[in-house]
Formats: structure tokens, C-alpha cells, sequence
């Protein structure tokens, strides 16, 4: 199993399977994202699945992005980490943090690591 705190302050590249403007899955129909999100490749996370990661900073969809890792959110009764991947130059704020991913996060009891 991977240990998303490893990728802290470091360069990640994330495949993005969720571009901007993209639906939800089934589990949340309504939902439009309005980040990129995706994962890392060849990682696995506490749910059997790769380490999911949200894009801040970048206004288009993309397929995949290059940045650093600034922040994790760990959802408590999840036990489901989120990699905050941001431009190399950028740096966000828990409450920005807090206030770009609410679309999703607003679901889930979580903390922020940094």
C-alpha cells in the first residue's frame, strides 16, 4: 500500500480520469467537477485503489498534470486520501483547499496534512 504522505512537497504527476466540467459518477449524478481529478499511476491507496488526487490552479480540463503536492486531505471514516497537486509556483490555503474541493468533500469528515 502506498503512504500518501510520502508525496508531500514533492513533484507528482497526475493522469487526470474526472477533467473540469466532467459528471460524477452514479453515486453523485448532479455533480459537475469543477477541478481536475484523477490519480497517480501504479500507486494503491487504503481503498484498493490508485491515490486519487485533486488539481488546483489550472482552469482547463486536462488529461494529465505535472505539479507539487502541497496538502492531503484524509477523509477519517473513509480512511481515503486525496493529494492536493498544484503549479510548482502556487500554493493554496486550507480554507481555499477547503472551499475547491467542497463539492465533493462536503460528504466526507476530513483533515488537512501538510
Amino acid at each position: 500500500m502506498t503512504n500518501s504522505k510520502q508525496f508531500l512537497n514533492k513533484i507528482v504527476t497526475v493522469k487526470i480520469d474526472r477533467p473540469i466540467g466532467s459528471k460524477h459518477s452514479e453515486k453523485y449524478p448532479n455533480t459537475i467537477y469543477p477541478i481536475n481529478y484523477g490519480y497517480v499511476p501504479n500507486t494503491i491507496s487504503a481503498d484498493n485503489e490508485e491515490l486519487d488526487c485533486y488539481v488546483l490552479g489550472i482552469d482547463e480540463p486536462l488529461d494529465s498534470f505535472t505539479g507539487k503536492c502541497i496538502a492531503i486531505i484524509h477523509r477519517i471514516k473513509d480512511n481515503d486520501d486525496k493529494l492536493i497537486v498544484v503549479p510548482k509556483n502556487q500554493n493554496f490555503s486550507n480554507k481555499q483547499i477547503r472551499s475547491l474541493t467542497n463539492f465533493i468533500e462536503r460528504f466526507f469528515e476530513s483533515i488537512i496534512i501538510r
